[in-house]
């Protein structure tokens, strides 16, 4: 599919990527949304804990985070809330050690890890209720759930659509825009979190972890050579980025998915806007709005609220099943 031309205009007064980046995460309010908590136990004898909203009704939404973030996250409650008041189930997942709990194994989650929703789905399904499924992912989640439906292996359920939202689906050039200079702010932030998950690890595992100085980590490239790639049976940080990128596995998409990646975004390379990929295949549309920084979108007056949302919501209804 073509490029689509995007109905989101941000607000005058935020039309600046960086205040359409920070300032979701500091005004919107905490939702209330009512989760029922359920672990998951996995195969590997680690777990994953999800939160649902349950209706009884027989199409799910899965729901996949961005780095270091959890089910609790406004944005994460934000499409919760919208997709249940539409009538469908939800099911937020917690990655690995994102649920407020350390999980069991010197391993963690990361960007490839599509196991996990297999995992998840296959959990879903036996529970013979569903008919189909809408997968939405934000940043590394919706690199993850691209990845996940390019692998082409058969999914539990049915997919019905996939959005994808603000996703750094080129890891590698992301890596290296957030080391520039205008976006340490975000990378010092990313920083301090990943290095406490690692401090955690050390504390825990110490046969297979060193620990390091504090404040000696200060990039992706960094963090990924040094834990993500070893923890998890890659050879190097490029070896991970290359292996987990979802603009490789863009091709073998053969369910409607929605990529909306703002041009602004102050995450994104110039690689992370698969045009080309777009153009060639029959399911993938890329939906580009000129603002919205990473995971905006915000807008103001009578539409007040956050566009991203309506617009998940519509795309998966033009598909369902």
């Amino acid at each position: 599919m073509p490029g689509l031309s995007s109905a989101y205009r941000a607000p005058f007064l935020l039309r600046n990527a960086h205040v359409q980046t920070v300032l979701p995460s500091i005004m919107r309010r905490k939702l209330s949304v009512p989760y029922v908590r359920e672990r998951l136990e996995l195969d590997d004898g680690d777990f994953i804990d999800l939160d649902w909203l349950r209706s009884g009704a027989s199409e799910l939404v899965v729901l996949c985070h961005g780095l270091e973030s959890s089910t609790r996250a406004t944005y994460m409650q934000g499409m919760a809330r919208v997709f249940y008041r539409a009538g469908l189930d939800v099911c937020a997942m917690n990655m690995r050690g994102c649920s407020g709990e350390e999980n069991r194994l010197p391993r963690s989650y990361h960007s490839g890890a599509t196991e996990d929703l297999q995992a998840l789905l296959e959990h879903a399904a036996g529970l013979d209720r569903y008919q189909s499924v809408v997968l939405i992912g934000f940043s590394l989640g919706g690199n993850l759930i691209l990845k996940y439906l390019g692998e082409g292996r058969a999914t539990p359920l049915p997919v019905g659509s996939a959005v994808a939202i603000s996703v750094p689906c080129d890891l590698a050039s992301s890596a290296r825009r957030l080391e520039s200079r205008d976006c340490q702010f975000y990378m010092r932030r990313f920083a301090r979190e990943l290095e406490a998950k690692y401090a955690r690890k050390v504390a825990r595992f110490p046969e297979h972890f060193e620990a390091w100085p504090r404040g000696i980590v200060r990039s992706f490239s960094q963090f990924d050579a040094w834990y993500t790639a070893p923890a998890h049976g890659f050879c190097s940080a490029e070896d991970y980025w290359e292996k987990s990128s979802a603009r490789g596995y863009l091709g073998g998409i053969e369910v409607p998915t929605l990529l909306i990646n703002a041009l602004d975004d102050p995450f994104l390379s110039e690689d992370c806007y698969p045009e080309v990929e777009a153009k060639k295949s029959r399911y993938l549309y890329l939906e580009m709005p000129a603002s919205g920084g990473h995971v905006g979108f915000v807008t103001l007056g009578k539409q007040q609220g956050y566009w991203h949302e309506q617009r998940s919501l519509a795309f998966s209804q033009a598909f369902r099943r």
